[in-house]
């Protein structure tokens, strides 16, 4: 079957009083062309949900605010020098961009800007033909002179020109081809692959915060393991996170260990798309290479969870991250092996203190320790989750009654000085870190049992209960 000469947009997008219906007829009033383009006409020719909308036109950027501000009073010029203008037009986020070439600079987060005079020219320099379709508007006709509608039914990502030739405009669309294979599960053109291993060298020139976006977006895809395995192959992760494909051990000849870079791209996809969880599984093992040691009894990896939390931290912080995610992602990693030590049978006291320490990281946490089992062995698998399980329901045990989530010492620091009769000082820092580890080690005691045992701390400390 032939493609269809025209996509049949959503109801709601072109109904009347929609934000596109409106937009297209001032333009046209003012003898301009609108299109709607890039991801909005991928995203409705995949009947996926359009959040928001895309549009190209020929009018310049100054005209664009004109128009725009004949319809809404929400107008933003940010991007104004490159062509782009935002707004807010009937509830709906839009931007609208003259027709345009462009080319990125080494290490720069804007491109230089070219205009041109056609819709074709300007759909010519987009990073895919998936992405270089536009709809004529109001009617909804479809333009797509590079077969990008074809391409969609293939699931099939190329260039609308020549790969080389794009990639060198714009560095990072060789990331975000890997970044598109994933959130849409299509396969990369042969051709655009070899593109990418032979101008991979080029990602140096991208800017941090550019590519820690893309990176981002290809964790949250629908199929993130096998995009990150085709990306490795061609060599352009030794620019983004070189630390993966050092997860690729040369294994033992007697002492054969797992692929550590499969069980990784695993984990990766065994865990929810929530962007710290991704990040910590793809990152949960980079401290092995340095902490690997063959003895008698086998490959082993002493620490690299603590290691690999560090080597994790640098790395996110190079991408530009925020300070949060840092935190969150480092501490994932530095506690995901400690579950691993469950079977050795934990006490209520071990139980506290991996919630206390896990604290609002808890569901996140136990979400990676579950998704890193990989192993193809049932019975292990089962043992492992079994584990799991009992610990998730010791710990819902334990929150009933001692609200494990709050773990705090039974006292306060007021009352510890009004007993004691002490000033504020580091005095009152070494009772609270007692009472503390006393609400750990035995939980809940009551207000007069506390008392009792600071007192004994106290004497023990050369001094006298209430004194």
């Amino acid at each position: 079957m032939s493609p269809p000469a025209q996509i049949t947009a959503p109801e709601r997008l072109l109904a009347e009083g929609s934000p596109a219906l409106v937009l297209a007829r001032e333009f046209r009033a003012s003898g301009r062309a609108l299109y709607l383009v890039g991801g909005s006409v991928r995203d409705i020719s995949l009947e996926r949900a359009v959040g928001d909308l895309d549009f190209s036109t020929d009018a310049r950027p100054k005209e664009t605010l004109a128009i725009l501000r004949k319809v809404t009073t929400r107008v933003w010029e940010q991007g104004i020098d490159f062509g782009t203008v935002g707004a807010e037009v009937g509830g709906a986020h839009v931007e609208i961009t003259t027709f345009r070439t462009e080319r990125y600079e080494p290490a720069s987060r804007h491109p230089d800007v070219s205009f041109v005079g056609d819709v074709v020219t300007d759909l010519s320099r987009r990073d895919f033909t998936v992405n270089a379709m536009a709809l004529g508007l109001p009617g909804g006709e479809l333009l797509d002179p590079f077969n990008g509608r074809r391409h969609l039914e293939e699931r099939l990502l190329t260039t609308p020109i020549e790969a080389e030739e794009s990639f060198t405009d714009d560095p990072l669309r060789m990331l975000r081809a890997f970044r598109f294979a994933s959130q849409l599960d299509f396969r990369i053109d042969k051709r655009v692959v070899q593109a990418i291993a032979n101008l991979r060298d080029l990602m140096a020139t991208v800017s941090a915060e550019r590519t820690r976006d893309e990176l981002t977006k290809l964790l949250l895809g629908l199929a993130p393991g096998r995009a990150l395995q085709i990306a490795d192959a061609t060599g352009i992760m030794g620019f983004v996170v070189p630390e993966l494909s050092a997860l690729k051990l040369q294994q033992d000849p007697v002492h054969r260990h797992k692929d550590v870079f499969s069980h990784t791209l695993a984990v990766i996809e065994r865990t929810d798309p929530v962007p710290e969880l991704r990040l910590a599984a793809m990152l949960h093992d980079i401290g092995k290479p340095r902490t690997r040691r063959i003895g008698p009894e086998g490959v082993s990896f002493h620490h690299h969870e603590v290691v690999g939390a560090k080597m994790a931290g640098e790395r996110l912080r190079a991408l530009r991250y925020p300070n949060e995610v840092v935190g969150t992602v480092t501490e994932l990693i530095r506690m995901h092996h400690r579950f691993h030590t469950y079977r050795l049978g934990w006490n209520d006291s071990a139980v506290r203190r991996y919630v206390r320490d896990a604290g609002p990281l808890l569901g996140l946490l136990n979400d990676l320790v579950r998704a890193d089992c990989t192993t193809r062995n049932p019975d292990k698998a089962a043992r492992i989750q079994a584990r799991m399980h009992d610990l998730e329901v010791r710990i819902a045990e334990l929150a009933a009654t001692e609200e494990l989530g709050r773990i705090r010492p039974e006292l306060d620091g007021h009352q510890v000085m009004s007993h004691l009769g002490v000033a504020p000082g580091p005095v009152v820092g070494r009772a609270m870190d007692f009472l503390l580890e006393l609400r750990l080690e035995e939980g809940i005691l009551g207000e007069a049992e506390a008392y009792r045992r600071l007192d004994a701390w106290w004497a023990g400390q050369g001094n006298h209960p209430g004194g």
